[in-house]
């Protein structure tokens, strides 16, 4: 027994360390949520903790960071590495909150599928990103006679940081980000399009988790990937950080504390219709409740969630198809699934997000880890015991 308690000591000393470690520019070193001793639900995570464990899931960013005023970015998803027109994948969309500039959900709401990456970026960029998936798309090899792209498109508003007036996000940033998606580990924080967003009172950003269900239920996958840039008091765990580090909206406050906006794109290997990707879509948006969010009037919450099953796959030459359904008695798992990725796909963003310095001197801190992990110490909510048994 005292064995054990020494090599918990040991484990909980050298988790410290790595908090406390000497910093670049005084900022803590910045560390993902289960690391810390966050760990979300019940559930097992895939290899990577990341949306990229759906298999055939990449992801990429472009990065823009110039001069004073510019601080944003596109991160792109590909449902597969092959050509999405040619396969389009299964797919819903859920609106939480519509405040927000979305391209090409009514067409996958009609027709329950994908056609293009999906790309996520700032509000103002939003249709110079879906004109250049629109070119990427028609000059993919097989795309000659193409007329008709649905181009998918997801924003937040980083005007806080960013100069969005300035539109900088050009085409040629989008044709990187897509060719620099790659699965595996997926860079969050203060990247791509979350690279000047703000949430919960912290620096927001891109975060994702997954989560494996057992062979009981089939071993199916659920990916989150997230950009965060909403308002609200952040919970993490049950523990109310926000309130504990004075950080958090009340009615005393400007207008604009309380909102922004939380693209949620949920990936699964499971064989879904998009009457079940709609089902599955809704639940993710529970988890906005759980990390403190209650989807301000001026927040555009949307949810994109899609099947990467490969028999299932739309191809243009079908005149009738066959596929696999998962039956409703079988959605419960999944359902909790992307509860939990969700929530914590949120946590990371916050927890890998970097201090940023925009426009007109605007700074947005990054989540203090030490503190947070104090809080939660204090309310319980690190599950050392289990982690470490």
């Amino acid at each position: 027994m005292s064995e054990r308690i020494n090599i918990l000591t040991l484990l909980l000393a050298f988790l410290v360390l790595m908090v406390v470690v000497q910093k670049s520019y005084g900022e803590e070193k910045r560390i993902r949520a289960r690391e810390l001793g966050i760990e979300v639900g019940v559930l097992n995570t895939g290899n990577y903790n990341a949306i990229t464990d759906v298999e055939g899931v990449l992801v990429g960013h472009k990065t823009l960071i110039k001069g004073e005023n510019i601080r944003t970015g596109v991160t792109i998803i590909m449902p597969h590495n092959g050509n999405v027109f040619k396969e389009k994948v299964p797919a819903a969309v859920f609106v939480g909150n519509a405040f927000g500039k979305a391209v090409g959900f009514t067409q996958i709401e009609e027709l329950g599928n994908i056609e293009t990456p999906i790309a996520l970026t700032n509000t103002l960029n939003t249709f110079i990103v879906a004109d250049a998936l629109i070119e990427y798309t028609i000059n993919l090899k097989g795309n000659e006679n193409v007329r008709s792209v649905n181009p998918v498109v997801g924003e937040t508003n980083d005007g806080g940081l960013n100069d969005i007036r300035s539109r900088p996000v050009g085409k040629e940033d989008v044709f990187d980000a897509i060719k620099n998606a790659h699965s595996g580990k997926v860079v969050e924080g203060s990247i791509g399009a979350g690279t000047g967003t703000r949430c919960l009172g912290f620096k927001g950003g891109i975060g994702t988790s997954s989560r494996v269900l057992d062979k009981k239920d089939d071993g199916f996958t659920v990916g989150v990937l997230v950009q965060t840039n909403f308002g609200g008091n952040l919970t993490i765990n049950g523990a109310p950080v926000g309130r504990e580090l004075r950080k958090y909206y009340n009615i005393e406050r400007k207008r604009g504390d309380a909102e922004g906006s939380c693209m949620i794109v949920v990936a699964t290997d499971a064989p879904l219709s998009p009457r079940n990707l709609k089902r599955l879509a809704k639940r993710a948006f529970l988890a906005f409740g759980k990390v403190g969010s209650y989807s301000g009037n001026g927040s555009g919450d949307y949810i994109i969630a899609f099947s990467t099953y490969k028999d299932n796959r739309i191809i243009g030459t079908d005149r009738l198809r066959k596929i696999d359904v998962l039956p409703n008695r079988m959605m419960n798992s999944l359902f909790m699934a992307v509860v939990e990725a969700t929530e914590e796909a949120i946590y990371n963003s916050l927890f890998m997000a970097t201090t940023v310095k925009g426009i007109n001197n605007r700074i947005s801190e990054a989540i203090p880890i030490e503190k947070t992990l104090e809080i939660l110490k204090k309310y319980n909510s690190l599950n050392w015991s289990e982690r470490f048994k």
